[in-house]
C-alpha cells in the first residue's frame, strides 16, 4: 500500500469558463464530493482549460506523469458537439481503457434524463493514475461518482497510486486485492 496522501487532478474543460465568461461549477462540486467521502485528507490540483484536444492531452499527461496525481477527474467536453473532445484526448493518453465506468455512469444518468445516452465519458489508466471523464453539471457529477466511486480506490491500489481511505459512513469500498 502506498502511504502518501492522494493527489486528485481536477480539470474543468470549457472554452467559456477558461476565458472567464462564466464561473466553473465542476471543480467546486468535485471538491465538495471528495471532502464528503475521503478520510484522512487529500490534495487537489485544479485547472480550467479550453476544449482543445492537444491541450487536454498535455494537461492529463502533466498531472499523471509530473504532478503525481493518483486520480484525475475531468468535467465537461463529453457531449456530441464538435468542440467536445475530452474523451478523445483521454483515450489518446491512456495505456488501458476501463469502459465499465462510462457504461455505468450512462446507465445511472439515463434513469434521470433521456439525453444521457449522448454522453461519452471514458475512464482509463496512465501509469499509476486513474483518469475519469465526468459530466459538467454538479448534480450529474455527484450522481455519477456515487455510482462508480466504490470501485476507484481498489483500481488505484492495483495500479500503484496513493491509498484512498473512505469515510465509514460514505459507502462500502470493494477492495478484494
Amino acid at each position: 500500500m502506498n502511504e502518501k496522501k492522494p493527489i486528485f487532478g481536477l480539470v474543468s474543460v470549457s472554452d467559456r469558463a477558461s476565458k472567464g465568461e462564466y464561473e466553473d461549477r465542476g471543480i467546486p462540486a468535485l471538491k465538495e464530493y471528495l471532502a464528503s467521502v475521503i478520510e484522512g485528507g487529500f490534495e487537489t490540483i485544479d485547472m480550467v482549460i479550453p476544449d482543445d484536444a492537444p491541450g487536454i492531452q498535455q494537461t492529463l499527461m502533466a498531472l499523471a506523469d509530473e504532478k503525481g496525481c493518483s486520480v484525475i477527474f475531468t468535467t465537461g467536453g463529453t457531449g456530441p458537439s464538435k468542440r467536445d473532445v475530452t474523451p478523445e484526448a483521454t483515450r489518446a493518453v491512456c495505456e488501458k481503457l476501463l469502459p465499465g465506468f462510462g457504461e455505468l455512469m450512462r446507465r445511472v444518468s439515463l434513469a434521470k434524463v433521456p439525453t444521457a445516452i449522448l454522453s461519452r465519458q471514458e475512464a482509463g489508466i496512465r501509469g499509476a493514475c486513474f483518469i475519469l471523464n465526468l459530466p459538467g453539471k454538479p448534480k450529474a457529477i455527484k450522481e455519477c461518482l456515487d455510482a462508480v466511486f466504490p470501485a476507484i480506490p481498489d483500481c488505484v491500489d492495483i495500479i500503484g497510486g496513493a491509498f484512498i481511505d473512505i469515510k465509514k459512513d460514505a459507502f462500502a469500498v470493494y477492495r478484494p486485492h
